[in-house]
């Protein structure tokens, strides 16, 4: 307003400007007002102020601390706040316009983080500490930024605030240019919504949160700060602050399940605290059971509406129906950590296309990429099953699957080619032919590279394919799995997955996939230590053989009962089973099984004490086995020779054969013989009187025997115990 004298009365900067109407004044007792002014009716006071009494100044507007409340103590972070602190001190005076990026998933405990961060530097902001929430997952779409500006104008005064967004950003920066400020940038959406809000000056810091990545705001000089789950120990810190830790004390265990079965997210973990806070009385192995059902899991964290699935549809509810899609059919797949090859699978899509889709996932966290794939958190993968339920019974979702399993068979149907020709002889059933995107490998050493990084998928999907009724595909899968069997030796695996399709087999009523469960399995159950077991597995196939008049099935089920004997020591009777077995063979011109029934002819012979005899079997097997050719085969000939030359104190000659043999066994991937030769090269090396050679081999023997869970770790600890050594030295 105006004074009397017609002068400008000097306005506070914090306080609102006159609005302003052109060309309206009015009189009052003879004293003309001046400038723009309202007529507001009847006028019944007027207080002129002279030079001697100047108005009263508009109260101060307190400094802006808009931050959110936090915990008083944040649990877990304290690596987090030290990064944080870090990227201060890198600016000189400690605040020189840094830009913060902290990313993470729903309920990770983003904004707690950058609240507390920002609230504990408040004495190096004395100009303000202003918050928004941009609601980057809100039902009713991000924040505009220019509302967001206007919310910070506000704080220091400024109204009205401009409408357009140039206009309003460039009046924030001019305010934020002098003012040492922090700014919290809350649930922030893409990168342009966040730019203009930026207030560019030298003595601002800013934290941004988002479940998206936000990689566009690095142009803008910003860092990035992912934030993961909680550890178990601060999972279980954070419960007991919540519930009390006498409590958590009490039930140790439970409350491990619990903060396990939230996966350690802390969102799920306060919700669960809320769950048993309400029931003093009840156990926390009740909620922790409740978790535990895969139907309820993410049911069980409802309280008072809020929940991690809320959060978790959220972040759903911005993916653009491409991404949904493929969110949904990743969630029909049973294996938490999946590659490349098994999304262009599942969804039917080429890589490219996969990988674009896949990002879109990553930016909003409700996929994790990692070294060997992707992976879905544990309660995310719980929404995503939830969100497959919707077509996992529908056209697209059993075709998913379909295709899935079809490509798992025909790459590992591939491998088998390549690796075990011989035994590729049974039928393959696919939905789809041809099978898209099946695997192809360069050479052996590659395919069993891809056999042992899939094991535990490939596990997975024998398990799934027979508890959704898919008996062919059970059997067939298991049967193209020999390789794997064969060279890396899992035994439990072996045991299980023949089990499994043995009954599928019988299931499917295909008599050849039943007689190759049985001899394959019942060479695992032998490897495992269970010959009893074993010779009832081969018994029965020798049965099934001969009626069905299969002389090769015969003579497969002659060769494991050969097995059986030797290893129990009844060596005569093993001698006549392989006997038999390379007759039947031989007469059906199989060259190959012939060579292998020889070359365990030899192995018999040398258990037996009659070195001499097994020379020339061995010899014959490893130039048969060389003609085929089968390179795995003939190493395992080698190894055999070198015992026989070594029983016969030909020295040099068994060194020989071991290093050759170890050599093909390393470049082929077979660990499991790659333990077995280190084991008799040590031995050869105790016979030599090298007992520091010998002890070496031995521990890198077991080390070997160890990674596959075998039973020969017992054999190989005692070897070392005899040479005075310890496993660990």
């Amino acid at each position: 307003m105006r004074e009397a004298d017609g002068t400008r009365e000097p306005q506070h900067p914090h306080a609102p400007r006159e609005p302003s109407y052109p060309g309206a004044h009015n009189s009052v007792s003879g004293t003309r007002v001046g400038g723009s002014v309202v007529q507001a009716g009847e006028i019944h006071q007027l207080t002129v102020y002279g030079q001697s009494a100047p108005p009263p100044a508009a109260p101060a507007l307190p400094v802006p601390r808009q931050l959110p409340p936090t915990p008083r103590r944040l649990v877990g972070r304290d690596a987090d706040l030290e990064a944080l602190d870090r990227e201060l001190d890198d600016s000189p005076d400690g605040a020189a316009d840094v830009t913060v990026v902290v990313t993470g998933p729903a309920g990770v405990g983003k904004t707690a983080l950058a609240a507390k961060w920002l609230r504990r530097l408040a004495d190096r902001f004395p100009d303000g500490q202003l918050y928004a929430d941009l609601r980057g997952h809100a039902p009713g779409g991000p924040t505009d930024p220019v509302e967001a500006l206007g919310g910070f104008l506000r704080a220091f005064g400024i109204a009205p605030v401009p409408r357009g967004l140039a206009e309003v950003a460039a009046l924030w920066r001019s305010l934020a240019a002098e003012r040492r400020i922090a700014v919290l940038l809350d649930n922030a959406s893409t990168a342009a919504q966040v730019r203009p809000l930026l207030p560019g000056s030298e003595h601002a810091v800013v934290v941004v949160t988002s479940r998206r990545r936000l990689t566009g705001l690095g142009i803008d000089g910003a860092v990035f700060r992912p934030v993961d789950v909680l550890s178990d120990d601060a999972s279980v810190q954070l419960l007991a602050q919540r519930v009390g830790a006498d409590r958590v004390a009490r039930e140790e265990d439970a409350a491990a399940l619990v903060v396990q079965r939230c996966g350690r997210l802390p969102l799920a973990v306060c919700l669960a605290a809320a769950r048993i806070a309400a029931r003093p009385v009840q156990p926390l192995a009740a909620t922790a059971a409740a978790l535990g059902h895969e139907s309820e899991g993410i049911a069980a964290l409802d309280v008072e509406g809020e929940a991690v699935r809320h959060a978790l549809d959220a972040s759903f509810a911005v993916l653009g129906a491409d991404t949904v899609r493929l969110y949904r059919l990743l969630g029909l797949l049973p294996f938490p950590v999946f590659t490349l090859d098994v999304v262009c699978a599942v969804a039917g899509l080429e890589p490219a296309e996969a990988d674009r889709l896949l990002g879109g996932l990553i930016d909003v966290h409700l996929l994790e990429e990692m070294k060997d794939g992707f992976r879905f958190h544990d309660l995310v993968k719980l929404h995503a099953r939830a969100r497959a339920d919707e077509v996992r019974e529908q056209p697209e979702g059993r075709a998913a699957v379909d295709r899935v399993f079809d490509w798992y068979l025909a790459s590992a149907t591939a491998a088998e080619a390549l690796l075990s020709p011989s035994h590729r002889t049974l039928r393959r059933d696919y939905t789809n032919q041809p099978v898209p995107g099946v695997r192809e490998f360069a050479d052996e050493p590659d395919a069993v590279r891809w056999l042992d990084a899939e094991t535990g998928r490939l596990a997975e999907t024998v398990r799934w394919a027979a508890r959704t009724g898919r008996a062919a595909t059970a059997w067939q899968l298991v049967d193209a799995m020999w390789p794997l069997f064969l060279r890396l030796r899992p035994a439990r695996l072996w045991i299980e997955a023949h089990r499994i399709g043995r009954t599928a087999a019988g299931t499917d009523g295909d008599p050849d996939g039943r007689l190759r469960m049985l001899t394959s399995g019942g060479t695992g159950l032998r490897n495992a230590g269970e010959g009893d077991r074993a010779a009832e597995w081969f018994t029965e196939a020798l049965q099934l053989a001969r009626e069905a008049g299969r002389p090769l099935a015969e003579a497969d089920a002659l060769y494991g009962l050969s097995q059986t004997h030797r290893t129990a020591g009844r060596l005569a009777e093993a001698a006549d089973c392989l006997r038999t077995t390379a007759e039947l063979r031989e007469a059906e011109g199989y060259l190959r099984g012939t060579a292998l029934a020889r070359l365990a002819l030899g192995d018999v012979l040398l258990a037996d004490g009659r070195a001499a005899e097994a020379v020339p079997f061995i010899t014959d097997a490893h130039r048969d086995l060389l003609a085929v050719p089968a390179a795995y085969e003939a190493a395992r000939a080698l190894a055999f020779l070198g015992q026989a030359h070594a029983a016969l104190g030909a020295h040099e000659e068994a060194a020989r054969c071991y290093a050759a043999a170890l050599a093909e066994f390393r470049t082929g991937g077979a660990r499991h013989w790659e333990a077995r030769v280190l084991e008799l090269t040590g031995d050869l090396a105790r016979t030599r009187g090298d007992l520091t050679a010998a002890a070496a081999h031995y521990r890198e023997s077991l080390s070997r025997y160890e990674a596959l869970s075998a039973p020969d770790t017992t054999r190989l600890t005692a070897a070392l115990g005899a040479l005075g050594a310890r496993p660990d030295q």
